[in-house]
């Protein structure tokens, strides 16, 4: 239904040719960029949502006691917040292509 018309867009680029994992830079031949919008999209919703459940659980403990650091909490709280209004914000652009699609004339 809504998603076939995401599926049918194919696979995308990722727009640097580094991948940092462990600290090592791999080369863009070593790296294999090409992944479905799909599974992108996914995957970032994903990592949002394990930030705001890390944040949650983070302010749990802060209020339980267990822990008293109370700059991890703030911070988790931000990239959780930052992570979830750039998520708004690229759903917000993808819903105005789609709409501008729409009002194309064939």
């Amino acid at each position: 239904m809504a998603t076939e018309w995401i599926s049918s867009l194919g696979t995308i680029r990722t727009l640097s040719p580094l991948n940092l994992e462990n600290g090592s830079v791999k080369k863009d031949s070593e790296v294999n960029t090409s992944v479905s919008f799909k599974d992108y999209l996914s995957q970032a919703i994903n990592k949002v949502n394990e930030l705001q459940v890390e944040a949650e659980t983070l302010s749990d403990d802060f209020a339980a006691g267990k822990t008293d650091n109370i700059h991890e909490v703030m911070i988790a709280a931000a990239k959780a917040d930052i992570a979830l209004q750039f998520t708004l914000q690229i759903r917000n652009k993808i819903i105005d292509a789609y709409n501008e699609i729409m009002r194309m004339q064939i």
